[in-house]
C-alpha cells in the first residue's frame, strides 16, 4: 500500500510558474514509478508526466513537453512537477499517482488505469 499526498497548487497568471509536490509513503516506495495526471471539468483525465523509480528516466505528454519538468528525490520520498510558461489550458486538478514499476512500457506509463495509488488532487488555475 502506498499513500500519496499532493501540494503546491494555486492561482497563477499565464506565463507564470508553479511547482507541485507529491509526498509518497508506504512499503518499498522506491520500487514505484511516479506520475502526474490532470483533469479539467468535463474532460477525461490526461497524462502529464512520469518519472521512473531511478529518477533518471522521464516521460512527458505532448501538451507539456518543454514546459514541465518532473523529478523525484528518493531520500525525501517526494516527486515534483515544475511547471513553467503556464497557459490557461493548463487549468485543471492535478493528481499524483504511483505504480509498481516492472517493464514501464508507454502503455503502462500513460494509462491512468495502470496506477493503483492516487492522491486527492491539487487545483491549478491559470488566468489569462
Amino acid at each position: 500500500q502506498v499513500q500519496v499526498v499532493e501540494s503546491g497548487g494555486g492561482l497563477v497568471q499565464a506565463g507564470g510558474s508553479l511547482r507541485l509536490s507529491c509526498a509518497f509513503s508506504g512499503r518499498n516506495v522506491n520500487n514505484y514509478a511516479m506520475a502526474w495526471f490532470r483533469q479539467a471539468p468535463g474532460k477525461e483525465r490526461e497524462f502529464v508526466a512520469a518519472v521512473a523509480l531511478s529518477g533518471t528516466t522521464w516521460y512527458y505528454g505532448d501538451s507539456v513537453k518543454g514546459r514541465f519538468t518532473i523529478s523525484r528525490d528518493n531520500a525525501k520520498n517526494t516527486a515534483y512537477l515544475e511547471m513553467n510558461v503556464l497557459k490557461p489550458e493548463d487549468t485543471a486538478a492535478y493528481y499524483c499517482a504511483a505504480q509498481y514499476q516492472v517493464l514501464w512500457t508507454r502503455e503502462q506509463i500513460t494509462n491512468a488505469r495502470e496506477y493503483p495509488y492516487w492522491g486527492q488532487g491539487t487545483q491549478v488555475t491559470v488566468s489569462s
